[in-house]
């Protein structure tokens, strides 16, 4: 553990140099910060004052298996010191490992990897192999998107005009990528159509989809792009079990080609392998990322049915897209090791157990605490909806500042987690215990009475 000096050197040193993701470096020195991890284990991470957190969303919800697992080392060093990158034109021993790995877990025909280093990249390679999949089919005219707002595909130039929410602005990244069109988001909460139920939304949101591609020019559409289940700015959303199997139905019907982006919801955090299987649908590509390695390392891929991949075959259709560390050796050996970790330990099937005790817990605690509205989730993804009034589902107003009071008494009494104003969503590790899960409900239960108190509910 660094010293009480040390440690303030690191603080003042971030401050003056380091420019952190969605982060105010001014207000964050008012507010003491930044944290300065230093050591992990499980759920729980230490910084550098030597305080103890519980990382109540496993990083950026990609820490699945939780910190300090020294078998990951372990590999990243035997690899290491066997090769640590590859000649051009070559490949690695753990990466042909992964990808037959990936091969087997995935559904249906998906059998063909193209590695990168990070979900939005995994998006990005995504709609290139779409289009040119379509180009390659001899209908060049397919090159239009199809996404659904209050969603987010990553950062990079192309997929951050995928979805889109106000959280995240993009007026200074103009002008807007071309081809981009927008659905509907099956959330029964807000329904954009007025249906009051989960299938109510979902079939009123599958038929705006098949609405767009008509009114676009069905010619015109290369792929429709979705997360399973919606993690967007307002939490987690589960659609209703008729929305994927209609959505599958349009986009056949019309030559679209879908893409499921797992980057979230791959690798058991819903309580299957991929979020997908709730409802047996087989994308025609998928993009994957955070818990294909757990972030311990910088990997993610997208992958392709053979139907799709065989378009590329042959010296005259290779597929020009590169990136120099996609595919790394060592990040493979990571990744491997992540994915044997998570079957051994049936950590899948946890996610899937803990994610109802969450929820049954969550939902206890909304009979003491009017502020909770409505609760839901799927495996280690949940969140409560926070309001004024239960009844009418009416929020509270910038001013009251409920999101940013609820996180700093959750943060006074150890809970790593960053709360808005309209709901708190909570992505764990996958290997979180019951006992974990009650430390947390804990601290928000009397978190939540404290702010309830302040705010006269």
């Amino acid at each position: 553990m660094v010293t009480t000096r040390d440690s303030e050197d690191l603080r003042k040193s971030a401050l003056e140099h380091l420019w952190m993701n969605s982060t105010d470096w001014v207000e964050m020195a008012e507010d003491g910060g930044p944290v300065i991890t230093m050591t992990g284990k499980g759920v729980k991470t230490v910084d550098s004052t030597g305080k103890t957190w519980l990382d109540v969303n496993g990083g950026y919800a990609s820490v699945s298996i939780g910190y300090g697992r020294t078998e990951i080392a372990e590999a990243v060093l035997d690899q290491m010191n066997k090769i640590t990158f590859y000649p051009q034109g070559t490949t690695s021993e753990p990466m042909v490992r992964l990808a037959a790995k990936l091969a087997e877990l995935t559904p249906g025909s998906m059998d063909r990897v193209w590695p990168v280093t990070g979900g939005s990249e995994a998006n990005e390679i995504a709609v290139k192999i779409a289009r040119a999949y379509h180009k390659r089919n001899g209908e060049p005219q397919r090159y239009k998107i199809i996404s659904r707002r209050n969603s987010g595909h990553g950062a990079t130039g192309g997929v951050m005009w995928q979805g889109g929410n106000a959280t995240y602005p993009r007026h200074e990244y103009e002008p807007a990528y071309p081809g981009m069109i927008y659905a509907p988001h099956p959330d029964y909460n807000r329904c954009e159509f007025g249906g009051q139920t989960p299938s109510e939304c979902a079939i009123l949101c599958a038929q705006a989809v098949e609405e767009l591609i008509q009114f676009h020019g069905p010619k015109t559409i290369a792929a429709f792009v979705g997360e399973p289940v919606g993690v967007f700015d307002r939490g987690v959303m589960v659609p209703g079990d008729e929305y994927w199997p209609m959505v599958r139905e349009i986009c056949d019907k019309y030559g679209v080609l879908i893409i499921a982006d797992e980057v979230v919801t791959g690798f058991g955090r819903t309580g299957k392998w991929f979020g997908s299987m709730h409802w047996d649908l087989v994308p025609d590509i998928m993009a994957m990322g955070k818990g294909i390695v757990s972030s311990y390392l910088p990997f993610a891929a997208t992958m392709a049915k053979k139907e799709i991949s065989d378009a590329f075959a042959g010296e005259d259709n290779i597929f020009k897209s590169a990136l120099t560390n996609g595919g790394h050796p060592v990040s493979a050996a990571a990744a491997l090791k992540n994915i044997e970790i998570i079957e051994t330990e049936n950590l899948v099937e946890n996610a899937a157990d803990i994610g109802r005790y969450f929820v049954g817990q969550l939902e206890s605690l909304r009979d003491d605490h009017s502020i909770i509205g409505g609760v839901r989730g799927l495996g280690c993804l949940v969140v409560f909806d926070m309001v004024k009034n239960r009844a009418t589902n009416e929020g509270f107003p910038p001013k009251d500042r409920v999101g940013a009071r609820l996180t700093e008494k959750i943060r006074d009494r150890g809970l790593h987690h960053r709360c808005p104003d309209f709901s708190v969503s909570m992505h764990p590790p996958i290997s979180i215990k019951r006992s974990e899960v009650d430390e947390i409900v804990n601290v928000l239960d009397v978190s939540l009475g404290e702010l309830e108190n302040e705010i006269g509910l």
